[in-house]
Parts: C-alpha cells; structure tokens; sequence
C-alpha cells in the first residue's frame, strides 16, 4: 500500500516536535525566583514533597522572575513553583487588578487550569505584598507612617525598585498614579537583595521591597501603609503541573501539609536567617519543617 506523502511529513513533524521537547525526568523538578523568600519555599516544597514519598527531587532555583519561571513550568521545564496571587493575575494572566483575596484566588485558579494546565494549590498561610520601605529615621524625622504622607517628600528622595516593579502592571507605573509620587531622579534599579544595602548606605531614600523581608526589622526600617489599598492581594500558592500531580500523586500529599501552615512572621524569620545570619536555607527549613511536626 502507497503510503500518503502527507502523512509521512505528518509524521516527521511529530518525531521533531517531540525529540526538541525537553527530557522529561523519572523525578519531580521544582523551581524558585532568584530571591531568597523563593528559594526557602522552593527548598520547602522539595524537602515536603521528599518527607511524604520515596522521591528524590530536583532543584533549580534561581530562576529569574516571574516570566521565566511561568515560561519553564508550562514548558515542562519544572513541574512546580510558589507564586503569589496577585502577580499571577497582573502580571502573568493579565487580568484587572481585583483586590478581594477569594476572588482573585477563584480567578488565578480558573485560568491556570484552563490555559496552562496547572493546578493552584491551597495557600501557604501568608501574604507578601509590595512593601515600599524607607529608613526608620526618616518616618520618625517627618512622621511618617503613610504612603500618602510620604507623597510630599518624594521629590527630594531617591527611589530603588527591582526590575520587574518598575515595568509591572501592579507596580511602579500604577503606584505612582494612585499617590501622585514624582522622585528626585528616574528609579535606580537593581537586583533585589541589593535594595536594602543601597537604602542602608543612602544611596536611595526609599525602595519596593516585600512586607516578609528580614531586614525590615533588623535594620528598623518603615514600611509605608499602602492607605489607598493600591496593591492586590498576594497569597502564596504552590502552581504544580497536573500531569506532575497525575505522574506523582504523592506531591499532593506534601501540598496538603503545607496548607496554612506559614505565618508571615514564620517567613519573615527564614528570611533573615539566611540574609541575615547567613544560614543555608536548606538546614534553616528543616529547623522550620522540626518545628511545626512537619
């Protein structure tokens, strides 16, 4: 029988999109942005996902943003990551910002599962929202406790975001609108665990932190009441491939112990035991995992 050429080049195309597809391994792969707060929950993820199973997992972290991890998740390239609520609406589904916290969940969890196939997973039990942050001295100097207070002073200072703030649908350009802020200089930005050192050393008068940064209350710094309620919610979730979850059922078990089970002082603390203390983040899970019975 006289085979189809069409068929034939059908069945080409499929053997070469399959063999440029990345390997996939006997293994669960799990993923962190290139901060620290990622790689404690990344390392967490691992660590739980290992304690409830025989399965030994793969890292890679540091991984960027927030694109590049969504990008290698739905590529296949991990097969799971925390992400926070408010980011995956605004900054990866596009969506309007929504600042009611169930309905943004029900809304991230809805379009992750239709569009990309993955599932979100129960929060985590903390929030880490944008925290705009400036020096102790200066909230006490001008009694400041407010970002519409601080609107009035903005011109003299300096501001230092990271990357992703300053172009964000959720960050910098919104923010700015909403309070009116107008700065001494265009924003100087940098690598995240960089905006600290440069606020300590007044190289910047205020940045866009986290509200779970450890050097927040090391170095006494103020975080700015976002009174205007600008910022959505950002619920920490697990995002896990389905056909991950289907391939190791076990890893549902993991994300059923961790549910709830972090406060953002519990986070706060982890933080700084690593940027502070300069502990490893995989013994400094432990230690957390120890002492919640975990």
């Amino acid at each position: 029988m006289k085979r189809c050429p069409l068929v034939a080049i059908a069945g080409l195309f499929c053997v070469l999109l399959v063999s440029c597809s990345p390997p996939r391994p006997d293994h669960p792969v799990i993923g962190a942005k290139n901060f620290t707060e990622q790689v404690v929950l990344g390392e967490l993820l691992a660590q739980e996902i290992e304690a409830k199973s025989s399965l030994k997992v793969e890292r890679r972290f540091y991984l960027a943003g927030s694109y590049i991890c969504h990008q290698a998740l739905v590529a296949g390239r991990i097969d799971g990551y925390v992400e926070y609520t408010g980011t995956a609406l605004t900054a990866i589904l596009k969506q309007p910002v929504d600042r009611d916290s169930q309905s943004v969940l029900a809304t991230v969890r809805r379009l992750y599962d239709a569009q990309y196939g993955i599932t979100v997973g129960a929060p985590l039990g903390f929030e880490n929202t944008f925290a705009m942050v400036i020096r102790g001295e200066d909230a006490r100097r001008y009694q400041l406790s407010t970002l519409s207070q601080a609107a009035q002073y903005a011109p003299r200072w300096r501001l230092g975001v990271g990357y992703e703030f300053e172009q964000r649908p959720d960050g910098l350009p919104g923010l700015s609108a909403a309070y009116g802020l107008k700065f001494a200089e265009p924003p100087r930005t940098m690598e995240l665990g960089l905006l600290y050192r440069a606020l300590n050393a007044h190289q910047v008068d205020m940045i866009a932190g986290n509200s779970t940064d450890g050097p927040i209350q090391a170095f006494g710094l103020t975080v700015l009441k976002d009174d205007r309620h600008y910022f959505p919610p950002y619920q920490a979730v697990p995002l896990i491939r389905k056909e991950a979850l289907l391939r190791w059922p076990q890893i549902q078990d993991a994300l059923d112990a961790l549910a709830g089970r972090i406060s953002a002082d519990d986070m706060r603390s982890m933080n700084e035991a690593i940027d502070g203390e300069h502990r490893d983040p995989a013994e400094v899970v432990r230690a957390f995992r120890t002492s919640k019975g975990l």
